[in-house]
């Protein structure tokens, strides 16, 4: 599905969770756990507004949906201190990641626009061993707001040194999309079998995984 045809793209930008990594499935368990020990039970459409938000920002949704008086502080901690032990043991890169970056890295800028903080990228970059691959390196720490609002996108645009328009975005989750989309970035949905049930309409296009965005790569730079 196209929506409008880019200008030659000179940079990818990657999204982390579920889109480089597999670890969507690891933060759901986590949220069920937590959901868990306070007697709840929590269905997969309640976690998708919570994905690709800042880390505080996703913890005040699930404070909400949980009903719960816990602080999104302490919630946060409590999640972080379960994802670094789930990752820990159990992290893996998302099918035609490794092939990607091959096929790209030196052609194209890469880069990185992850709204998880710097400890968890640096944990997948450092235990994928593909740090190199990426020019810039953009997380949450720092950001006023979150996915779906642009900022990041913005600013990995302005740290590249390119226009959003030269920059594609690829994004898992549909807040990640509306952010690269409001940025002026055209964008690439992968969806995963956590987000497959998502709204993606707002992508340029839609690919069922890496090996096939790498594809429609090539003929943008055709």
């Amino acid at each position: 599905m196209i929506h409008r045809s880019p200008l030659r793209p000179l940079a990818l930008i990657f999204d982390m969770d579920g889109l480089m990594i597999d670890s969507e499935r690891l933060y759901f368990a986590a949220e069920r756990e937590m959901a868990a020990h306070f007697g709840r039970e929590i269905r997969d459409e309640q976690l998708w507004p919570l994905m690709g938000r800042k880390p505080i920002e996703s913890l005040r949704l699930l404070r909400g949906i949980l009903g719960i008086e816990t602080s999104p502080e302490e919630l946060l901690e409590w999640r972080n201190r379960l994802m670094l032990e789930k990752m820990g043991r159990d992290l893996g890169a998302m099918p035609g990641l490794f092939e990607i970056l091959g096929a790209f890295h030196g052609r194209l800028k890469l880069a990185v626009a992850t709204g998880a903080q710097r400890e968890f990228l640096d944990i997948a970059l450092d235990t994928l061993r593909i740090r190199e691959n990426f020019d810039v390196l953009q997380t949450a720490d720092g950001l006023e707001r979150g996915k779906p609002d642009p900022e990041i996108y913005i600013i990995a645009c302005r740290r590249l040194g390119l226009p959003p328009g030269e920059c594609v975005v690829l994004e898992d989750a549909r807040n990640g999309v509306l952010a690269g989309k409001a940025a002026g970035c055209p964008v690439i949905a992968v969806p995963n079998d956590y987000t497959r049930g998502q709204d993606f309409s707002a992508a340029d296009w839609i690919e069922p995984d890496l090996f096939a965005a790498a594809s429609r790569i090539e003929v943008l730079l055709d």
